[in-house]
C-alpha cells in the first residue's frame, strides 16, 4: 500500500537490500524474470513498470491508455525468448518489448526512431520527416537546422506516408490507424482527420492530386481500395467527406493490399499491390486503363522459391507518358529479388526491360527520376544509391541489358525509405538508420539533418564532403571484400567511363583521379588503406572535440613516489627536524615569523 517494492536477501531478513520507488498508486502484482534480471510490477492506476534487478532502477513505464490496454490490470507474464509481456485484464494484451540501442556518441542521427518518410516543401524551402514513433520534424533545407517538431501525430500508431497540398501550407500524413490527418505543421495543429466509416485499415501511401481545378487526396492501403477525399475549402460541411469508390475499383480492382500510388498529370494514376499487380487508372472517369502483372525474377522459378512479388515503388517517366508513346517505356517499378522493370503502357502494355541494380539482389526500396527522364536514382534495402542513364533507354523496344550505370555510393547503413530530387541539384534521402541526409547529384555528402555544424546549401565548402559519415565508412558492407562491392569497385563513389570498365574514387575535395582495372590486385589494399586513414582522421577529430561542460579540458599527470614510513600508526611524528608542529594551530603564524630565515630548497 505504500507504493514501494522491497528487495530482500533471504539470509539477511532484518533490512531490505533495495527499495524501488516510482509507483504513484498501491502495487498489486509483481512478476520476476530471472532470465533477464528484471522485475515487472503493476499498480492500481493501471501502470506497468519494468525494473532492473541489478541497479534497482526503473527502465520503462507503460500506461494502459498509451499501450491500448482496456480494463483493470490483474496480472502479467513475461516470456524472455520472444521478449513479450502478456498483461491480463478482461482480455489478454501482448506487448512486444524492443530494446533501443544507445546511440554512439560520435554518430549523428535525425530522429530517435527509424525514419519512415520525408518530403521537401518548395513553398517554404523546408524538409519534413516522420519517424516510427509518430514524430514529425521540420528542418531548414538551406542549413539543416531543426525548426519545429511535434510528437504523437497519430497517437500510438506510426506514420506511414506524407504529402503536401498544392499550396504547400498543409501537411497530409497517413498512419497505421487507417486515418489521414491534415496539419498546419509549423505549429503542430491538426486541422482535419479523414477516415472511412468502415473498419479502419492501415494507410500505405497517399498523394495530393489536382485535375481540372478539382483538388483531392488519394490514399491506398490494406483495405485494397482507392480512397478519394475532395478538397473543397469553400464548403466546410462537405469538407473531406470520403467519395464513393470507383466501379472498376470495386469490380476489377486489386485483390491484395495496395502498397504504392503514383500520379502523372493530367489524369494518369498508378497503383501497385502485394501480389505484384500494377493498375493504371484514369482519375477523371475512374476507369481502369490497363493492368500489369510483374514478371518473375527468372524463368522457371518456382513459386515457393520466389514468394515475394510485391511492388512497393512506382515512378512515371513523365516526358514519355504525357505523349502517349506506344514504343517507349513510361513506367518504372521494383520487383522480386531486387529487380527493376520498365513498362510500356500505351499500345500493348508489356515489360520492356528488367534488371537488378544490386549484385546481391537487395530489394529496391525507393526511386526518383529527373524532370527530363535523363537519370534514374534507385535505392535499395542496404542503403546504396544507384544512378542510371535512361535518356535513350527503352525508347524503341525491349532492352536485353541494364542501362548504363553512371555511379553509385553508400548513402545509409540501412534501408532507404525515401528518395527525392530537389530542383535537380540536390538528392534527399531518409533511412531506417534514423538519419535524413542531403547529397549532390554526384554523391557528395552535403550533411545530415541534426548535425551540430550547419551547412550553406549554396556554399560547397561548407558541405561535409569529402568526409564520409563514420557509420558508413566502418560498416562491413562498405568494405571492398564484401559481395555487394565485388568486382573491384570502391565503397565511396564509383563512376563508369563510357566504353571502358574503369573506376574512379573520390577521396578529397580536389582528388587525384586514380584509375583501377577490375582485376587489379592492389585495389583492395589501397582502398583499405584509404579507409584506415579516414578512420584515423575521424578519431583524431573526435579526440579534439570540445569537452562536455563541467569537465576539465586538460588532465594533469600523476606520478608515483615512494614514501618512507617514519613512525608507527597512531604516534605523533617527530617534527623537530623542521622546527615546527604541523598540528599546532599557530603553524601559519610561526611560518610567517620565520620568513626572514633562508628558504629551504624543496
Amino acid at each position: 500500500m505504500d507504493r514501494i517494492i522491497r528487495v530482500w536477501n533471504p539470509y539477511l531478513p532484518g533490512k531490505p537490500t533495495g527499495m524501488l520507488k516510482s509507483h504513484t498508486a498501491p502495487v498489486i502484482y509483481i512478476h520476476v524474470s530471472a532470465e533477464d534480471n528484471k522485475i515487472f510490477s503493476m499498480s492500481m492506476d493501471n501502470t506497468v513498470k519494468i525494473w532492473d534487478l541489478e541497479t534497482y532502477s526503473c527502465l520503462f513505464t507503460a500506461s494502459s491508455k498509451a499501450s491500448g490496454i482496456k480494463g483493470e490490470l490483474a496480472s502479467c507474464l513475461y516470456l524472455p525468448n520472444s521478449r513479450a509481456l502478456y498483461v491480463a485484464t478482461d482480455t489478454v494484451a501482448l506487448l512486444h518489448l524492443r530494446l533501443r540501442c544507445p546511440p554512439e556518441p560520435h554518430l549523428v542521427v535525425s530522429h530517435r526512431e527509424p525514419v519512415v518518410c520525408c518530403r521537401y516543401n518548395p513553398a517554404f524551402q523546408q524538409v519534413v520527416s516522420c519517424s516510427e514513433a509518430s514524430e514529425v520534424k521540420v528542418w531548414d533545407f538551406e542549413t539543416g537546422r531543426l525548426l519545429s517538431e511535434f510528437i504523437g501525430a497519430h497517437g500510438n500508431a506510426g506514420i506511414t506516408c506524407l504529402t503536401f497540398d498544392s499550396s504547400g501550407r498543409r501537411l497530409v500524413t497517413g498512419g497505421r490507424d487507417g486515418c489521414l490527418k491534415i496539419w498546419s505543421y509549423n505549429n503542430g495543429h491538426c486541422l482535419h482527420t479523414l477516415k472511412h466509416d468502415e473498419k479502419q485499415s492501415e494507410v500505405c501511401d497517399c498523394t495530393y492530386l489536382e485535375v481540372n481545378q478539382n483538388k483531392c487526396i488519394i490514399a491506398v492501403g490494406w483495405d485494397r481500395r482507392i480512397n478519394m477525399y475532395f478538397d473543397a475549402p469553400h464548403d466546410f460541411h462537405h469538407f473531406w467527406k470520403p467519395q464513393p469508390h470507383w466501379k472498376d475499383d470495386l469490380n476489377h480492382g486489386h485483390q491484395e493490399d495496395i502498397l504504392c500510388v503514383a500520379q502523372c498529370p493530367p489524369f494518369l494514376l498508378a497503383t501497385s499491390s502485394y501480389d505484384g499487380e500494377i493498375i493504371i487508372w484514369n482519375v477523371v472517369s475512374g476507369h481502369m486503363y490497363c493492368k500489369l502483372n510483374t514478371p518473375r525474377s527468372s524463368e522457371g522459378t518456382k513459386e515457393r522459391e520466389d514468394p515475394d512479388r510485391s511492388v512497393s515503388c512506382l515512378a512515371f517517366l513523365k516526358t514519355r507518358a504525357v505523349k502517349f508513346e506506344t514504343t517507349a517505356a513510361s513506367l518504372m517499378a521494383n520487383g522480386a529479388q531486387g529487380s527493376v522493370t520498365f513498362w510500356r503502357l500505351f499500345g500493348s502494355a508489356c515489360p520492356m526491360a528488367n534488371f537488378t541494380p544490386s549484385t546481391n539482389k537487395a530489394q529496391v526500396s525507393s526511386m526518383a527520376v529527373t524532370a527530363g527522364d535523363a537519370l534514374a536514382y534507385v535505392a535499395d534495402q542496404e542503403g546504396f544509391v544507384h544512378v542510371y542513364d535512361i535518356k535513350e533507354y527503352g525508347l524503341q523496344g525491349s532492352e536485353l541489358h541494364a542501362p548504363t550505370k553512371a555511379m553509385f555510393w553508400r548513402a545509409h547503413v540501412n534501408m532507404v525509405t525515401s528518395l527525392e530530387l530537389i530542383e535537380e541539384r540536390v538528392l534527399l534521402s531518409a533511412s531506417l538508420d534514423r538519419t535524413v541526409r542531403l547529397w549532390s547529384p554526384e554523391g557528395e555528402c552535403i550533411g545530415t539533418f541534426g548535425q551540430n555544424s550547419p551547412w550553406d546549401i549554396f556554399t560547397p565548402d561548407s558541405w561535409s564532403h569529402p568526409r564520409v559519415p563514420c557509420e558508413i565508412l566502418t560498416d562491413p558492407q562498405s568494405m571492398p571484400a564484401h559481395p555487394v562491392l565485388a568486382g573491384g569497385v570502391s565503397a565511396r563513389l564509383t563512376r563508369k567511363e563510357e566504353g571502358d570498365d574503369v573506376t574512379e574514387e573520390k577521396a578529397g575535395a580536389k582528388p587525384e583521379k586514380t584509375f583501377y582495372s577490375p582485376g587489379d590486385s592492389t585495389l583492395e589494399v589501397e582502398v583499405k588503406a584509404d579507409i584506415h586513414q579516414r578512420l584515423l582522421l575521424e578519431q583524431d577529430k573526435a579526440s579534439r572535440r570540445t569537452p562536455e561542460p563541467g569537465w576539465p579540458s586538460v588532465y594533469q599527470t600523476l606520478r608515483c613516489h615512494e614514501v618512507a614510513c617514519v613512525s608507527a600508526l597512531g604516534e605523533k611524528p617527530d617534527l623537530s627536524i623542521i622546527g615546527s608542529d604541523l598540528f599546532n594551530l599557530n603553524f601559519l603564524t610561526q611560518e610567517k615569523e620565520g620568513s626572514e630565515t633562508p628558504q629551504r630548497e624543496h
